[in-house]
């Protein structure tokens, strides 16, 4: 008896490109506003395929956050870990907020944690926890960064490394709020000079 080998059937879809097309459906309709319908046309599947992939609607927006967590939102910290000087490294950091806040591919506005999760995440299971886990996580490698300029000798061994990896996460958070609102990436950008500055100004004595 011969027994033939079946093989699958390739997934219609890129995955990446569907949950960026889903991001940008979130990002705009809100979790709620974001139907089903909304969601299979913008992303180009059916029903079966986005529970086959991704179990439900939740399963779904917690997958868009953690790509969006992952990918976008980590592109100022590459920045600022790539950089070797540290003023440039988060010059650098401050340009690739304006850069995706006012270009993402979706075409939204901002921050898709910021405008959609943040507002979410008291109503809609495990998106709490995952905000949380990201600001952690920002606070933690940007502090790391200053660490490890502190070690260097670049920074003061008395620079405040928790303290100003907090400000340079809520000065990100002040950014993509105005971009949301629909200023200019010009106008955005004439502010890091000042930002600059503020995040890496020697400790008060």
């Amino acid at each position: 008896m011969i027994v033939t080998k079946r093989v699958g059937r390739p997934k219609a879809f890129d995955r990446d490109e569907a949950l960026t097309k889903a991001i940008g459906v979130f990002w705009k309709q809100g979790y709620e506003g974001a139907s089903m319908k909304l969601l299979t046309d913008e992303m180009g599947i059916n029903s079966p395929s986005l529970y086959a992939e991704f179990g439900d609607k939740l399963g779904l927006y917690l997958e868009a956050i953690n790509s969006y967590a992952t990918n976008d939102a980590c592109t100022p910290l590459v920045a600022l870990e790539t950089v070797p000087d540290i003023r440039e490294a988060v010059r650098a950091f401050f340009d690739a907020v304006v850069d995706y806040s006012t270009h993402h591919a979706s075409g939204a506005k901002g921050c898709f944690l910021v405008s959609c999760v943040a507002t979410s995440a008291g109503h809609v299971d495990g998106t709490a926890e995952m905000l949380r886990d990201a600001i952690t996580a920002t606070d933690e490698r940007i502090k790391t960064r200053f660490d490890q300029e502190i070690e260097k000798g670049s920074l003061p061994k008395d620079f405040p490394s928790a303290e100003r990896a907090k400000l340079m996460f809520d000065l990100r958070q002040g950014m993509v709020f105005r971009a949301r609102a629909g200023f200019s990436d010009d106008r955005l950008e004439s502010d890091v000079d000042k930002y600059v500055r503020a995040v890496l100004s020697a400790p008060e004595s």
